[in-house]
């Protein structure tokens, strides 16, 4: 199997249908195998419900359906230890960043690279846009907490948050089953793990629109500083060995 689509799924049920059916879609259109795998992550709602009554529809739909809440970071790091493509691509429940970016990172594997990140941000990329931006108060936060996440683990990428983002099998499988984030910093553990061993990271430019039903709030944005002292306290004491 060539690819494989992680949607990490919290509370989804109004929104979920219509990006399963959008990747679907896409796929329909490509040359290659491909599996979607959504996992849940302890939701309250009818997520679960939604998801499995389209399987009938979607047979390469695959389902992990955790009824404890770990956050975002452990349910992505569960999609892709589950997973069984040669690349695993984690993209968000709200379709923010659209499925048809992978067109624009399937070269980048094939000229050899790891991992391939889109980024919304022109500092990174060429090409970057923000279609719907996020309120100006986030937007300020993010600024602002980027810089102190490269200062402590990742130089040189102005966005470490956007949540789409593809691995090559190795590599997904050494970087997540070292990975010791289940929150927010997520992003952050993977990318700096990835400067740790060495592997190549290319970069697209997305084309993002933002969703007002987000569920990051501002603790989100605390907990994500404080995730971030702790990947660079980990990664200096050889936790990540």
């Amino acid at each position: 199997m060539y690819l494989s689509i992680i949607i990490p799924a919290y509370n989804e049920e109004d929104r979920i249908a219509k990006t399963l059916r959008r990747v679907v879609a896409y796929l329909k259109e490509q040359p290659f195998d491909s599996e979607i795998l959504v996992v849940i992550d302890g939701a309250k709602d009818n997520t679960a419900e939604v998801v499995n009554g389209l399987r009938a529809e979607m047979p390469n739909l695959r389902v992990i359906d955790r009824k404890e809440n770990r956050g975002k970071g452990y349910t992505v790091r569960e999609g892709m230890l589950a997973a069984h493509g040669d690349i695993r691509l984690f993209t968000d429940a709200d379709n923010s960043t659209d499925i048809a970016h992978f067109d624009k990172m399937k070269p980048l594997f094939e000229q050899g690279h790891d991992i391939v990140i889109c980024s919304r941000d022109k500092k990174d990329i060429e090409g970057a846009t923000q279609a719907v931006p996020q309120l100006f108060l986030k937007r300020q936060l993010g600024n602002m907490g980027n810089l102190f996440i490269q200062l402590f683990a990742v130089r040189g990428i102005w966005d470490t948050q956007c949540g789409f983002k593809a691995f090559t099998t190795e590599v997904a499988e050494r970087i997540f089953s070292r990975a010791k984030i289940d929150r927010w910093g997520f992003d952050i553990e993977a990318l700096a793990l990835a400067r740790k061993f060495g592997y190549k990271i290319g970069i697209v430019p997305a084309y993002w629109i933002n969703d007002p039903k987000s569920h990051v709030k501002l603790s989100g944005y605390l907990r994500v500083l404080w995730e971030t002292v702790q990947i660079w306290w980990w990664l200096r004491t050889g936790r990540y060995r």
